[in-house]
């Protein structure tokens, strides 16, 4: 018999002596290989004692003042003969009574991993402010000037101190017309890329206009964001900058909505604060930048505040004034000028800011917020004289990231390269591939258990339940993507696998799917000539050549540096000659991270398709041959079985052993599917496969 110790913030409960407490360890399911983020959790029962009375806080008595909050989880800690065996969490689930009297207290153990479901929840992209709203400090304005800079060199940003190279960039991926390439066309006001030519009028202005386009934002500063935004830390076994282009190359476009940027009259912010001059003998409140901070408010102490408004006498637009508190809106109001706008707004402890929301260009005569502090008493007034609001647009990340469940673009990025995470000692999250879990076991030699295994039962199965495995992503709605499923033999969609091994297995059908878009992009060829440009675009429309939402688009950016001139537009209507510019330098989008194979072969691809810019080569390097293909063959060589045992293993093992080792029964090496084990009688159920060679 083991001994078992549970702790819940560092207090020590109370078992059952006949009570079972089983936990159950899976890293890869070879049952559902496409779930990441599963742990284990175990319900059992704790005496009402003493110790867990006063811990549950007599949780059955409802009329308890402040009593123990059973709707969240708890730190706990399990120990095996006072080690540490596993950390998570303690919910309370409910109480027992027998004849009416407290008899025990019904708890669930989680796993780490499966709070990261809890702290992510439901939350969508837009949700990642990540601190301050750290992912903002990416937003660039929305204008032909900026975008032009973003296709044509891309944006390397500062954040809080941090450099970010090429963290923001254009590609040409156009949300509405199709872009092409006819050296020979005189028309105007279409997509054709080609410069003027052929004695075609100067005032005949086409190319991408600079509304088709919209900004991409590399997919690690999307990563980032999570680990700021829950306080989190992934390891950088895979999340790094260097040394896995295949995942740092990654960027994601910023799409939100079908066609237009969503909200192109995105609000103007008011950035003057710093100007007011705080009068110095102001004892609670403090002015710095943007933000001034109200401090020493107690019970209903309060800093009361006017703030007023005066808008030019040539304006008639619609204004709101929003004050700020801690990132959270407090008051609003509006007016339509050249009225003035005036509100008593109560101040408490936070940081406050001032923030004036226009549709237009909209210019102010003053501004003036009196402070008044009745306790110490003091007051003072800032004052701010006229300015201008400009109407440029800001592209802010946080509100055109696509609309995906954080947890769902999280758990795609997983799929597609078949990637391992959990929790270390530490709160750390391990991320990396599951062929570089397999292969980094924890102890320098397996695990022999062969003297603890129960001998009068065991049985050995085929591994997989399936005679197939679809890799597949879920967006395959583009027009490109569309034609190309309709043109395959048995209609394969795009990026698409199906494995089946070497021979036609009995079994159900399974799908491992990424919850991205799948684009086929097109490489333009000049219509005039029939030759091959450098420029290769999307086109993000659907069958019916309209606007497409569709899901989360990933690519690699590729950078043509002195290629094929391409024509970018400024303006429309398409009159004046000065508003167009013929660039030699842009980035296109494309599946592979190269566009040869002597650069690299990788792509985000599950099956092996043509090279959209370059049909020669090979470019082998698909997510499945580079990050499935050595799991799935094993799991459908036909030496490979999963064996279940079961035995009682000693405290010396249960408490070293990790998923990523192996087991060795009679000379026999088995990787680990999962082990339940009842820590009391250490009796444990394993799943094991055996290794095919060894």
């Amino acid at each position: 018999m083991q001994n078992i110790q549970l702790y819940i913030e560092n207090t020590r409960l109370d078992l059952f002596d006949d009570e079972s407490v089983s936990l159950t360890n899976t890293i890869q399911d070879i049952k559902d290989i496409s779930k990441v983020f599963t742990s284990f959790s175990q319900s059992f029962v704790v005496p009402a004692s003493k110790v867990n009375n006063k811990l549950f806080k007599h949780y059955y008595n409802y009329n308890i003042v402040d009593g123990f909050d059973g709707r969240l989880k708890v730190n706990a800690t399990i120990e095996l003969n006072y080690l540490t065996f596993q950390k998570g969490k303690i919910k309370l689930e409910g109480t027992e009574l027998k004849n009416n009297e407290i008899y025990g207290y019904k708890i669930t153990f989680f796993g780490n991993t499966v709070e990261l479901k809890d702290l992510i929840g439901e939350d969508t992209l837009d949700s990642l402010v990540g601190g301050s709203n750290w992912i903002d400090g990416f937003s660039k304005p929305y204008n032909s000037t900026s975008i032009y800079t973003g296709l044509v060199s891309g944006y390397d940003i500062t954040n809080d101190g941090v450099s970010y190279p090429k963290a923001i960039i254009t590609p040409l991926i156009s949300h509405t017309t199709r872009l092409f390439y006819d050296s020979a066309s005189d028309t105007a006001d279409d997509g054709n890329l080609a410069p003027n030519g052929n004695g075609e009028s100067a005032a005949m202005n086409h190319g991408v206009y600079w509304k088709e386009l919209k900004y991409a934002i590399r997919v690690h500063l999307v990563i980032l964001a999570i680990e700021k935004t829950y306080g989190l830390t992934f390891t950088n076994d895979f999340f790094k900058t260097t040394g896995n282009d295949a995942y740092y190359n990654l960027y994601l476009w910023m799409h939100r909505k079908k066609g237009n940027v969503d909200d192109p009259n995105a609000p103007a912010t008011f950035p003057q604060l710093v100007s007011f001059g705080l009068d110095t003998t102001m004892t609670n409140v403090v002015a710095a930048g943007q933000t001034v901070t109200v401090s020493n408010q107690t019970g209903n102490n309060k800093i009361t505040s006017q703030l007023t408004i005066n808008p030019n006498a040539a304006e008639n637009t619609v204004y709101t004034v929003n004050v700020i508190r801690d990132g959270i809106i407090q008051d609003s109001f509006s007016a339509t000028a050249p009225s003035a706008a005036n509100a008593t707004i109560d101040l408490f402890n936070g940081n406050y800011q001032v923030q004036i929301v226009v549709r237009e260009e909209f210019t102010v005569d003053s501004i003036s917020w009196q402070l008044t502090d009745l306790i110490v008493p003091e007051s003072h007034t800032f004052n701010v004289s006229a300015y201008t609001i400009a109407a440029t647009t800001q592209f802010v990340p946080s509100a055109q990231l696509p609309p995906i469940k954080v947890l769902d673009f999280l758990t795609g990025i997983f799929r597609l390269y078949n990637l391992t995470a959990y929790v270390l000692d530490d709160g750390t999250i391990k991320v990396q591939t599951l062929d570089d879990f397999y292969a980094n076991p924890s102890s320098g030699s397996p695990f022999n258990i062969s003297k603890f295994i129960d001998i009068s039962k065991s049985q050995v199965n085929v591994a997989l339940p399936y005679r197939e495995i679809i890799f597949q992503y879920k967006g395959l709605g583009t027009k490109l993507a569309l034609q190309h499923e309709q043109l395959t033999t048995g209609g394969v969609g795009w990026g698409t696998t199906e494995y089946m091994g070497d021979a036609k297995y009995d079994g159900g059908v399974y799908k491992v799917e990424a919850p991205f878009e799948h684009m086929k992009y097109e490489r333009l060829v000049n219509v005039a000539t029939g030759n091959n440009t450098t420029a290769q675009v999307g086109w993000m429309v659907d069958d019916n050549d309209e606007s497409y939402l569709g899901d989360p688009v990933l690519f690699y950016p590729i950078y043509q540096q002195n290629q094929d001139a391409i024509r970018f537009l400024t303006d429309r209507p398409y009159l004046n000659p000065a508003s167009n510019t013929d660039i030699n330098d842009y980035y296109i989008p494309s599946n592979s991270l190269a566009l040869d194979t002597a650069t690299s072969t990788a792509n985000i691809n599950f099956n092996q398709e043509n090279n959209e810019y370059n049909v020669t080569g090979n470019f082998s390097g698909t997510l499945f041959n580079n990050y499935y293909s050595n799991y799935i063959n094993q799991m459908f060589n036909s030496k490979r079985r999963i064996s279940r045992f079961t035995a009682y293993i000693p405290a010396n093992i249960l408490l070293n052993y990790t998923l990523a080792d192996r087991f060795v029964i009679n000379n026999q090496a088995y990787k680990i599917n999962s082990v339940n084990t009842n820590l009391k009688t250490g009796l444990s159920n394993l799943e094991l496969l055996n290794e095919v060679s060894w």
